[in-house]
């Protein structure tokens, strides 16, 4: 009797639910709200997908010296900027991400200068701020790049704001410069994320390149509402990035050996294909030890292999820019 019971009460509860959700037999409609793509005509959804697209490809015929591919090591220096400008003031998240600045970067750094590779470092500018040695320990290293990451590594499109974001994309430039000598040439929005007003603002800024699109495996010209834009895109990818693989708080998995293989698979394609590769790391998750024990590793399989052209992105972008004959 009381499973009966039971039963009779949750297929009561069922149908009302469903009767708020069915009129007269009709399926529920989908909300406008959130599938907005829907209603719009072929024009006003070209005008979204193209409002910042892949415009003139940049793979060039050839790399410096007769190299086979480039590769771009890259470090996202986030440390806890995120959990400050989402006011996640435990100690966990804060500790975790200091550590990107006590003993990440410094890790990193002594595995470059082992390597004798250069690599670009994104810096929100509240991260140099608050570890200023770290910014002087890689402008010492006399290989690097430091590019702008965002002020405290906002959100821009949840911010929505041109004037605000306008605002700490100078203060960050502002402070980078003071910090390095000298502006910044390339930029790489904090978590990737463009707000409708980002791609104009960083055109306005003069930047070199950007760093934060996905439509290619190789550089391209940005378009920006189908015009190109004469700024440089050099793509990132989740599946070169260490957050997906290693950004659970645990840790323990997947294995970095894992990790290496599938980085390793993407730079031999690359290699066959002549291409380019960015490989993106941040020092709070990749500066652990068994992980940059591995990123060694991986910089040693390229290194067996002739033709490998290490560089910073600044130095791609710039040899891209030089360049006057290009292949699909």
């Amino acid at each position: 009797m009381k499973h009966t019971a039971i039963g009779v009460i949750l297929a009561a509860a069922c149908s009302i639910v469903y009767s708020n959700v069915l009129v007269k037999g009709q399926q529920p409609a989908a909300s406008a709200s959130r599938q907005p793509g829907t209603t719009l005509s072929l024009d006003e959804l070209k005008r979204q997908m193209f409002r910042v697209s892949a415009g003139r490809r940049l793979k060039p015929v050839s790399w410096p010296n007769g190299a086979r591919v480039a590769v771009a090591l890259s470090f996202d220096v986030d440390n806890a900027t995120t959990s400050l400008r989402s006011g996640d003031l435990g100690s966990e998240p804060l500790s975790r991400g200091e550590y990107g600045a006590v003993d990440g970067v410094p890790r990193i750094l002594r595995l470059l200068a082992k390597q004798n590779v250069p690599a670009s470092f994104y810096i929100p500018a509240v991260s140099s701020l608050l570890h200023p040695q770290m910014v002087k320990d890689i402008v010492a290293a006399g290989k690097h790049e430091i590019g702008i990451h965002g002020w405290i590594h906002e959100d821009l499109p949840a911010l929505n704001n041109e004037a605000e974001e306008q605002r700490m994309l100078n203060q960050a430039i502002d402070a980078l410069t003071k910090a390095i000598g000298k502006k910044p040439v390339g930029y790489r929005a904090p978590s990737w994320h463009f707000s409708q007003y980002t791609m104009k603002q960083i055109k306005a800024a003069g930047f070199l390149y950007d760093s934060s699109l996905m439509a290619s495996d190789d550089a391209y010209e940005i378009n920006m509402g189908g015009q190109p834009s004469g700024v440089i895109e050099l793509p990132i990818e989740r599946i070169v990035d260490d957050a997906p693989y290693y950004g659970a708080a645990s840790g323990s998995l997947p294995s970095p050996e894992l990790v290496e293989k599938i980085w390793e698979s993407e730079f031999d394609v690359a290699y066959d294909e002549h291409g380019l590769f960015v490989l993106t790391m941040h020092p709070h998750i990749s500066g652990h030890r068994s992980r940059v024990a591995w990123l060694e590793k991986l910089i040693a399989h390229m290194k067996s292999k002739a033709g490998v052209w290490f560089a910073t992105e600044e130095e791609i972008a710039r040899y891209l820019k030089n360049q006057g004959t290009t292949k699909s």
